[in-house]
């Protein structure tokens, strides 16, 4: 096992930096190292890692949650205005719609797993967004409107709010019936899920106000405390609905909510953390793809993905009707949201795992999207920020 982590790490960092020579995301590089490494290529991971990968990749998942509320700050909505509540459900839930309708014309698969692939494909990238969206913020793009904070804002709820779905429509596929009690149980989970995190959150903040600790026991508690959330919402499943999602998120915004200046360390603390998370995640969902899998759906499979995105931008336009943006702010926003990565590759493997019927083609299509959308978004976001948002 030592060894195969030793290859793990230096094929991903190697892989990363090329990627980077070439104009891509280092993410893209990783996943190329896991498909290499993995056991449908060299076969030098060993199978104690690929056992426990969905474990995880479920704690990449924790820190990419926490990270994402730890700068979800309430003030920033009320700011930006409908927008940013609009684009946090609009244009996934657009795409989701779509891919529900023409996954099974093109793939033959049932409804319960189109919903199910839908969740998957439909949230954007805070790996690649939000540190494109800081960098025009420090250098003074799109001020005025805030259209980075708009972008930032919405992604991370995005990613919560497609999640949430996720996790409702995983357990339909794995036998659970689509009743109107099984759809009503969602938004109590929220609710209750949003409920338990702010709660957890407030006890921990006036904790930490008493007793001196130091930030790197307050990360380990905090990330022990969002672990804790996801296995009650397995232990409480058919008893009481809780989203463990939900309350991860909310647990980390009401630390901002109520200690600003420790969250703001505290995000720097995890975004190292990521670094470690981000090599584990990339490079496993690249371990599991079967190479043969991916060419016998191929062209279609690439068609699939672009129409899908085609949807995504419709619904990004959809959700900034009012906004105030002009044209060239409104395709700025419609880049921003192209970018697909950090959700499908903790998530993409998670259906193959439960036994759902097209669970190899819903990781082929999650890591293809990551393949040509990440790279793009990114590029286009790069190229296009500084020349379509005005200075100040």
């Amino acid at each position: 096992m030592l060894l195969s982590v030793a290859l793990i790490v230096l094929t991903a960092l190697l892989c990363a930096k090329i990627a980077q020579k070439l104009m891509m995301p280092a993410l893209v590089g990783m996943i190329g190292a896991g498909v290499i490494l993995g056991p449908f290529v060299l076969d030098l991971i060993d199978g104690t890692i690929l056992e426990v990968s969905p474990e995880l990749r479920q704690i990449a998942l924790v820190v990419i949650l926490i990270r994402a509320g730890l700068t979800i700050d309430v003030e920033d909505f009320k700011k930006i205005g409908k927008s940013a509540l609009f684009l946090s459900f609009i244009p996934a839930t657009v795409e989701i719609i779509a891919i529900v309708i023409f996954a099974p014309l093109f793939f033959g698969i049932s409804l319960i797993d189109a919903m199910i692939l839908g969740t998957v494909l439909a949230a954007v990238s805070p790996a690649v967004v939000v540190p494109r969206m800081i960098k025009l913020i420090d250098q003074g793009y799109g001020h005025d409107k805030r259209v980075p904070h708009l972008v930032l804002a919405s992604a991370s709820v995005d990613d919560v709010y497609v999640l949430v779905l996720f996790a409702s429509f995983l357990r339909l596929g794995q036998g659970d019936t689509l009743s109107f009690s099984g759809v009503a149980a969602i938004p109590v989970a929220v609710i209750i899920g949003v409920f338990l995190g702010l709660l957890v959150g407030e006890v921990f903040v006036r904790f930490v106000k008493h007793v001196h600790l130091r930030d790197t026991v307050k990360v380990l508690i905090i990330l022990s405390v969002g672990l804790l959330f996801v296995v009650l919402e397995e232990a409480l499943h058919g008893v009481v609905p809780i989203s463990g999602l939900i309350a991860v998120i909310a647990f980390a915004a009401m630390l901002l909510k109520r200690h600003d200046v420790m969250a703001k360390r505290l995000v720097r603390k995890f975004e190292k953390i990521w670094v470690v998370a981000e090599i584990a995640l990339f490079v496993l969902v690249g371990a599991v793809l079967d190479l043969k899998a991916a060419l016998l759906i191929g062209l279609m499979a690439v068609v699939f993905v672009i129409l899908m995105l085609v949807f995504r931008s419709f619904g990004v336009l959809i959700a900034l009707l009012g906004s105030g943006l002009d044209k060239r702010e409104k395709r700025f926003v419609v880049m921003a949201y192209l970018p697909k990565a950090t959700v499908q590759a903790a998530i993409g493997a998670v259906p193959l795992a439960y036994g759902i019927e097209s669970g190899q083609l819903i990781l082929t299509l999650a890591v293809l999207s990551i393949l040509l959308t990440a790279p793009l978004g990114a590029a286009l976001v790069d190229w296009y920020g500084p020349r379509l948002l005005k200075m100040g």
